[in-house]
């Protein structure tokens, strides 16, 4: 198990855009993310107002984010990767989304997590598939590739 603060040294993500609470699972082909929404999140705020609803795109976000510690993991083209020191890369740059079907309705304050699978490598390009799951019932799929850059690229 990861806590956010461990995230961090993967992700080049920070509040309030740091989707990943804490790693539950990390192998070189899985990994399991959770996010807690507690309501006040700035995506939250008139999504709805009065009764909040996590938005599709943060679901997605929260995969992605997932999928990314995964790759800087095992996949990062440099050894021990922390990203507040380490400079020359982007790793698990959003490059597609091929699939997404949403199935229910994510609340806040309960635990959402997502299970994210690798499914094919091909060079700098990553390609996953990922299932969100609340109070144990599923809600959304997901379909997705990240890419490994430059940074250069980010500037």
């Amino acid at each position: 198990m990861m806590n956010r603060d461990e995230v961090k040294v993967l992700l080049h993500h920070r509040e309030p855009y740091l989707m990943v609470d804490r790693i539950d699972a990390l192998t070189p082909f899985t990994v399991t993310g959770v996010k807690i929404h507690r309501g006040d999140e700035a995506h939250l705020v008139g999504h709805f107002p009065g009764a909040p609803v996590v938005p599709g795109a943060m679901l997605q976000e929260l995969c992605t984010q997932s999928a990314g510690a995964l790759i800087t993991k095992h996949y990062a083209p440099v050894e021990n990767y922390d990203s507040e020191q380490t400079k020359g890369h982007a790793l698990g740059v959003l490059s597609k989304v091929a699939y997404a079907k949403y199935l229910g309705m994510v609340k806040t304050d309960l635990e959402v997590f997502a299970q994210v699978e690798l499914v094919e490598q091909l060079g700098p390009l990553f390609k996953f598939k990922a299932k969100v799951f609340q109070d144990g019932r599923i809600k959304a799929k997901l379909r997705f590739s990240l890419i490994n850059l430059s940074d250069e690229h980010l500037f």
